[in-house]
């Protein structure tokens, strides 16, 4: 039964991708425009831009490139082409080291080394990535369970409808893909402030229960946008109850921070500043080969390398934005539909979605925003 099971593309690394992308990978801002040349030439590749890799140091810098190792590291990428300009300070060649370790095919090479400038650069990357797709094009899709399977649980564009339909939705099915092995990832550390205590009694150990509860020793956090105001959250601590309930009732196996990965299976919170782009973006760069946004006000975009599957409890919201909204859970507000039942429909879904079938955000090309935490 598919509901079992899913086809995906087998990795060397043990990883399976539910997607079979070529990332052609900026180092450096500089590089963007050659890079997007390069992608739109090729069939199944996507661009990879942003403004850094130059004039950056410390923390910023270290983020930046372990953020854009992790994206073309991801399950669903199959190889990757970096390119950079050659004198920043996030060179093409040790990006493309650290992405190797991942056991996928990368090239490299630097604009400046190429003779003829722009036009050449652009040529030598269309024909790199055109041997990198006939390779991919050549790996099938093959039978595999959900243990092979990393959620990314994201929200955003919260409103009162969220803790109480889409949220708990997919906290349900949080604890479905747990329960068959499989691994979910809980972001947005801000977003928990005044409910870690209850997160606290879901760790694995004590240690674990403080690490959680150190997060916010001594902290006021402030963590409602303008928006999730006037969409009806009150509190800090109202925002973060409907939150959590993303992360189900799974035992908390530890915290990773940001750029890093789930060291097991299971649920792991991971800490970052709960920004959406930010968010998800973190989550594809920690190897979450699919992730669910759960949304009251509505939000169009997507990732360069995971797909993103939209819920939203809010009526209106999924009637003025139904073209970004893949599963609509307002019938639990509206109708009395249980939330167990809407999860069930979510969980077809992202059965789905690692089956192939596109998410809103995938068929409207939203695939190109990403967002690096400079701390």
């Amino acid at each position: 039964m598919m509901d079992e099971g899913f086809l995906g593309y087998p990795r060397s690394n043990g990883t399976i991708g539910i997607r079979n992308k070529i990332v052609v990978l900026s180092s450096v801002v500089c590089a963007n425009t050659v890079v997007r040349r390069v992608a739109e030439k090729i069939d199944n590749a996507i661009a990879i831009t942003h403004p850094f890799g130059c004039g950056q140091g410390g923390i910023s810098l270290s983020n930046t490139f372990n953020i854009l190792a992790g994206l073309a590291s991801n399950p669903n990428v199959f190889g990757a082409l970096v390119i950079g300009l050659g004198c920043e300070v996030i060179f093409s060649s040790l990006l493309a080291d650290k992405i190797k370790k991942s056991e996928k095919p990368v090239n490299s090479f630097n604009i400046q080394d190429v003779k003829g400038g722009t036009i050449s650069a652009i040529e030598k990357g269309i024909s790199i990535c055109e041997n990198l797709a006939k390779e991919a094009g050549e790996i099938k899709r093959e039978f595999f369970d959900f243990s092979h399977i990393t959620l990314g649980l994201e929200c955003g564009g919260s409103d009162f409808s969220s803790g109480l339909s889409s949220n708990p939705s997919l906290g349900i099915l949080s604890d479905k893909l747990v329960n068959l092995g499989g691994t979910s990832i809980l972001p947005e550390v801000a977003e928990w402030a005044g409910a870690e205590h209850l997160l606290s009694r879901r760790a694995i150990n004590e240690e674990v229960a403080q690490e959680i509860m150190n997060l916010f020793k001594g902290k006021q956090v402030e963590n409602r946008s303008p928006g999730n105001i006037a969409g009806g959250l009150s509190t800090p601590e109202e925002k973060s109850l409907g939150n959590i309930t993303k992360g189900g009732k799974a035992t908390i196996q530890g915290v990773i921070q940001y750029t890093e990965k789930p060291k097991g299976k299971g649920l792991w919170l991971m800490v970052e500043p709960g920004l959406d782009v930010i968010s998800v973006t973190a989550l594809a760069a920690a190897g979450a080969n699919i992730i669910v946004f759960t949304t009251g006000r509505g939000t169009p975009f997507g990732c360069p390398v995971a797909p993103v599957i939209k819920i939203c409890g809010n009526p209106k919201t999924c009637e003025y934005m139904a073209n970004n909204i893949d599963i609509d859970a307002s019938p639990i507000i509206t109708n009395g539909k249980s939330i167990e039942g809407i999860s069930d429909l979510l969980w077809k879904k992202l059965v789905d979605v690692c089956n192939g079938e596109k998410t809103n955000a995938e068929k409207l090309g939203f695939d190109e925003d990403i967002g690096i935490w400079r701390a």
